[in-house]
């Protein structure tokens, strides 16, 4: 039998459901992680679950699947992470959060000392750098192959050094 290995599907804009739904149909192990989004309208309060990862979906195939799933419509291109071990231990953690009660959303790259511009409230259009963070922070938990974070809200007490 075959080993599996990862892959990451780059794919076309807001297809991510579609591919999953193909994956599923041709029983090919998948993971679309989603997080949960709450919006108001006229008092009424819709979910939905959106892409964590706008257009990427993370399979793990066969050698011999790869053409198959290379030819789909919605797939812009295959990926395979060289270190796989890393890639599966890093999108663990992302799943595991995901499974939690915490927040979680897609997060840019900030960093204390970084130069950042606000971008919506009161306040938006002024730029700063971040200094420190207190109280509520946010972990940064980071797929380093497709270069995207996901971000969790959790008390600074909550924190230690790794």
């Amino acid at each position: 039998m075959t080993a599996l290995v990862w892959h990451v599907a780059h794919l076309r804009p807001r297809t991510e459901k579609k591919v999953s739904a193909f994956c599923l149909r041709e029983g090919i192990p998948h993971t679309l992680p989603l997080y949960r989004s709450v919006k108001r309208y006229r008092g009424k309060q819709l979910v939905f679950f959106k892409p964590l990862f706008p257009n990427y979906l993370f399979l793990q195939i066969a050698p011999a699947l790869r053409s198959v799933v290379q030819q789909h419509d919605h797939v812009a291109n295959l990926l395979e992470p060289p270190d796989q071990a890393e890639f599966v231990a890093q999108l663990g953690d992302i799943l595991r959060a995901l499974d939690g009660t915490a927040e979680v959303r897609l997060a840019p790259q900030v960093t204390e000392g970084q130069r950042v511009r606000i971008k919506s409230g009161p306040l938006r259009g002024l730029e700063g750098l971040v200094v420190q963070r207190q109280g509520m922070m946010e972990v940064v938990l980071r797929l380093d192959f497709i270069g995207q974070a996901a971000a969790v809200k959790v008390m600074a007490d909550e924190v230690e050094a790794a």
